[in-house]
């Protein structure tokens, strides 16, 4: 187990009264319905401990977990994303839950989104790494309320307080159909101009937002739902240089976004060992 060293403290009360948590002077907030920050059914074993900084969070291992898909335990908006160095957190974010809610997640090897971006829960939004005051590859995680680290709680339950015990993730699990769309992954201002299948594997998507006159690209994959394995999308106004989200992802690669008012675009993506690439096209 990845022992933690940070210069980061919280402090703080906190008590739950019928399964809501109230901090200081009476102020309530119902906690989102958080889940185990990993694809569905992956198997994760939690450590807390007493000296843990803050205690009240939780450090994840597996066998051979460095580089695996870290994911949102509840959606929200990304407020903050962040690189120690070799120091505290390492390469960490946080994410925006709203009513004061927000959760961290702590030495990444990469760090998939920005801030201010949407994302939902169960969305990739890095990996596990052994960044900052790390002494092996884990994944710190934090449930927070208006800043104060709370005793975290999945799929309704709390963690195991203090000791060792293995969580099997129920992230955004729905049997064998991937639960993302291109439009989720876009946004909701896209819509699909276009699409081409990736053998049995996945399908890439070419999205469009006429309000800013931008493309997106997407890859959802078919097999191997919410098991890290190799996706790709990419973009590529004519003219200009082609940007590629590539990687070891469990649900989808993208979104690549480019404005291309008034241009021609090639676009594409591979999943498993299926490729496809446009010529360019759609010069609108």
């Amino acid at each position: 187990m990845g022992k933690v060293r940070k210069l980061m403290t919280l402090a703080g009360t906190a008590v739950v009264t019928a399964g809501v948590l109230v901090v200081g002077a009476g102020v309530a907030s119902a906690a989102p319905s958080f889940q185990l920050p990993f694809p569905c059914n992956q198997v994760w074993s939690g450590q807390t401990r007493t000296n843990h900084s803050p205690a009240n969070a939780i450090d994840f291992n597996r066998t051979n977990d460095d580089g695996d898909p870290v994911v949102a335990a509840a959606g929200g908006t990304v407020s903050r994303v962040a690189n120690e160095g070799s120091t505290s957190y390492g390469r960490w974010i946080e994410i925006d839950h709203g009513s004061g809610w927000r959760t961290r997640y702590a030495h990444l090897s990469a760090q998939r989104v920005s801030v201010g971006q949407s994302v939902a829960q169960g969305a990739q939004i890095g990996n596990v790494g052994n960044t900052g005051g790390s002494t092996g590859a884990h994944l710190h995680f934090e449930e927070l309320l208006n800043g104060v680290a709370q005793r975290v709680v999945f799929n309704g339950a709390t963690a195991l307080y203090w000791g060792t015990k293995n969580y099997t993730s129920n992230n955004r699990c729905s049997g064998s159909s991937n639960p993302y769309t291109a439009e989720e992954v876009c946004g909701s201002a896209f819509s699909q101009i276009d699409s081409a299948a990736l053998g049995t594997a996945g399908r890439v998507y070419l999205m469009y937002n006429a309000s800013t006159g931008s493309n997106c690209v997407a890859t959802i994959k078919s097999t191997s739902i919410g098991s890290a394995s190799s996706v790709s999308a990419f973009l590529e106004v004519q003219g200009g240089t082609r940007t590629t989200d590539s990687g070891s992802f469990a649900y989808y690669a993208g979104p690549v976004t480019k404005s291309a008012a008034a241009k021609c675009v090639k676009w594409g993506g591979s999943a498993g060992s299926s490729t496809y690439t446009s010529a360019f096209e759609h010069c609108g």
